[in-house]
């Protein structure tokens, strides 16, 4: 292969792109894996028709002479101005008998826990109080069809309301926001002259907080915020909370706190999550950062101004066996900006404990740790942030699942509900971004070919299709108009790509490498080997075009479907393209959390490469204002 073909195959293997346009089925992986099931490649509203053009109809210089028309670009989804439900007015009116009036009889007043709602309803007051629609609409349909209040009885408060007013008053320790579901009081000395001012405040306060509790109960099991209207890269089905049932309980209950807790994720990742939270709004914070001047970058073996505050910030950060290993090296050193064999030893070993890429070299990511990385208040944000999201997944991983967190840049496996291995990968870039969504794990396939995506022949191919049409047939790869093999050159690149597919042939230097690990989705993202391996040496690994590389995608396949490495291994030396079904279905989180624990249970802290914090900061602000609503 000479030297230009090698450079121009590398510049297109920067990992499969998204398919920023949609897909009709959830089952369209590519382009291509519906051309390989002799499937017309589905229809892509936005572009016109084509055909290939025969040598006599148009040729070489006629394509040229149009030119001057732009190429056309596909854009990925954007993020949105988060709009929170806003709530209604809860419709108390319909409650009331309009012939009826009066006042609460005095009998109603002396006994019982619970006052029976078939004798007070033809007298209940009208009260404004406001929740979520579907909020509003159970508190509508409970006090429409039962015969008792939940929250007051004869003597007023009862202790069932002060209780849940208690777990209310603490959302904050599992990521909420108390004020959400702040309930005022009714006065404890009432104007005994005014009974109805008596009756309506009691009544006001009833409704109040069964809408209260309701919200809080319905935001700690699905999440405040609606990921589906942050951006189009968030694809989550929001979870159905069944409001009416859950209150059916509470009325029932005689321990209403502990239901509460009930609702509560209790997986492990949700309660390290919250214990870390507990922990740092406990703590001040700690030791006052080491500050590394800006744009530092040390190198083995070049002096470097900021080489005391990098040693000394590794005298503050570093583990006791770090220390311990370089204790000489430490006691030695007298401040010098030498940037000695001993000192970059001991920023390996720092780098290494550190989960960075231990080659000695001090820049943005190893500056990051050694100055201290997030301050207590940052990590505080981070973690209310990921308690969030948690809520947005199932409540139980299960027990056999693979989970990618793409600002760690690592995929783990998981089986009998214990990490088995971790490895490092490679996302999409900031412009190309990686979903956040779950699906499930569903094929192997082994000497795959890359069906190029319609965002990489728009944006990247044609430029170069244009002036050079003959250019894929070069590459090998090949084309296809409307089910039928043609020449690269034979397709009018001027004119539109739709009904066009592009297929890299298995082959090594095929952008999807040995393999891919398939879990069909509308996205066209996958996990896959990759030739281009020098990426994982990388501490910022956003760099692919959507789907996630694997630095060891042999183990991960092995993993999937219960076999043994050594068995992959066979099946790529076949050198035959494969796919084989893994048996069962193997969930797979494509996730984003900038917050979360490692095997161990520890929180670990990421950048936020795509900004996404920012965004639900954002959503949290919106969802604070239309939640605000005073009756």
């Amino acid at each position: 292969m000479t030297l230009k073909k090698t450079a121009a195959i590398v510049t297109l293997m920067s990992g499969c792109a998204l398919t920023t346009l949609h897909v009709g089925h959830a089952d369209a992986m590519t382009l291509m894996d519906l051309f390989r099931r002799n499937r017309a490649p589905e229809t892509l509203q936005t572009l016109p028709e084509v055909a290939p053009a025969p040598a006599q109809e148009q040729s070489a210089p006629a394509r040229r002479s149009a030119s001057s028309s732009p190429a056309p670009r596909v854009v990925g989804p954007k993020y949105y101005t988060y709009k929170a439900e806003a709530p209604r007015r809860i419709e108390t009116d319909r409650l009331v008998d309009p012939v009826v009036t009066g006042s609460l009889r005095p009998d109603l007043v002396s006994t019982g826990n619970t006052t029976p709602l078939s004798d007070i309803r033809p007298y209940m007051p009208s009260v404004t109080a406001y929740a979520a629609p579907d909020v509003a609409k159970t508190i509508e349909a409970y006090y429409a069809g039962t015969d008792a209040l939940i929250w007051i009885d004869a003597a007023g408060v009862n202790n069932r309301a002060r209780a849940a007013m208690a777990v209310l008053a603490d959302a904050a320790s599992i990521g909420l926001d108390p004020q959400d579901y702040a309930v005022t009081l009714p006065s404890e000395t009432p104007d005994a002259t005014d009974m109805a001012a008596r009756e309506k405040s009691l009544v006001s306060f009833e409704i109040r907080l069964s809408a209260a509790v309701m919200t809080y109960v319905q935001d700690t099991v699905r999440g405040r915020i609606d990921p589906n209207a942050i951006s189009g890269y968030h694809d989550f089905k929001r979870k159905d909370v069944n409001l009416a049932g859950k209150l059916r309980v509470i009325a029932a209950s005689h321990d209403v706190a502990a239901f509460l807790a009930t609702q509560t994720p209790s997986n492990p990742e949700f309660t390290a999550l919250r214990d870390e939270l507990k922990r740092l709004e406990a703590t001040a914070d700690g030791q006052p950062r080491i500050e590394i001047p800006e744009g530092t970058l040390l190198k083995p073996g070049i002096a470097d101004p900021g080489m005391p505050a990098v040693v000394a910030a590794i005298k503050v950060k570093g583990s006791d066996a770090l220390k311990t290993d370089h204790t000489a090296t430490l006691a030695a050193y007298q401040g010098s900006e030498d940037y000695t064999p001993d000192l970059v030893a001991l920023v390996e070993g720092f780098q290494k404990e550190n989960g960075l890429k231990p080659d000695g070299i001090v820049g943005r990511a190893s500056i990051r740790i050694l100055s201290g990385g997030d301050s207590n208040a940052d990590k505080i944000a981070k973690l209310r942030i990921a308690m969030e999201q948690a809520r947005w997944l199932p409540a139980d991983l299960g027990s056999r699942y693979v989970f990618i967190n793409q600002p760690a840049f690592t995929a783990s496996y998981h089986d009998a509900g214990v990490e088995q291995f971790n490895m490092r990968v490679v996302v999409g870039s900031k412009t190309n971004q990686t979903y956040f969504f779950e699906d499930q794990i569903q094929t192997v396939e082994f000497n795959p070919y890359w069906g190029v995506p319609q965002s990489i022949i728009i944006n990247e191919m044609l430029p170069k299709l244009r002036s050079d049409p003959g250019y894929l047939d070069r590459l090998g790869y090949q084309v296809e108009v409307a089910g039928r093999a043609v020449s690269s050159y034979d397709v009018d690149w001027y004119g539109s790509t739709k009904g066009v597919s592009v297929r890299q042939p298995p082959s090594d230097d095929n952008a999807l490498g040995e393999l891919k690990i398939l879990f069909p989705n509308a996205h066209a993202i996958y996990m896959h080997d990759t030739p281009s391996k020098s990426f994982f040496k990388k501490d910022m690994r956003a760099l692919s075009h959507g789907c996630v590389r694997l630095a060891d995608p042999r183990r991960m396949a092995a993993a999937v479907l219960g076999t043994t490495v050594d068995d992959v291994a066979k099946q790529i030396a076949g050198g035959r393209n494969k796919g084989v079904s893994v048996p069962g279905r193997i969930p797979v989180y494509v996730a984003y959390f900038t917050a979360w624990p490692d095997k161990d249970g520890r929180i670990a802290y990421f950048d936020d490469v795509y900004d996404r914090d920012m965004y639900m900061n954002r959503a949290f602000d919106a969802t604070r204002q239309v939640r605000r609503i005073e009756g």
